[in-house]
């Protein structure tokens, strides 16, 4: 089980979200994923980065509740703890 930081899973999520298309300038927290374009596939490319990186699993569950960056990054720190 991974130990990484809040700010280490935040930079991460925004690297990984980022690689989709939205510029990192707009990937703030209350940003929404729709508005951002970021879909379905996007969602499932992140959770095997995440599982890659921190060895956690995100499953289709998990991520139906995700809306924003932030609830983003507030699922995989939970997924941590």
């Amino acid at each position: 089980m991974s130990t990484a930081t809040r700010d280490e899973v935040a930079r991460k999520v925004v690297e990984t979200l980022s690689s989709f298309g939205p510029d990192v300038e707009d990937l703030k927290p209350e940003a929404t994923l729709e508005e951002l374009d970021i879909d379905s596939l996007d969602i499932a490319e992140l959770a095997q980065v995440v599982e890659d990186e921190y060895g956690v699993e995100i499953s289709g569950d998990d991520a139906a509740g995700v809306l924003t960056v932030g609830d983003t990054i507030d699922l995989v720190v939970a997924k941590l703890a």
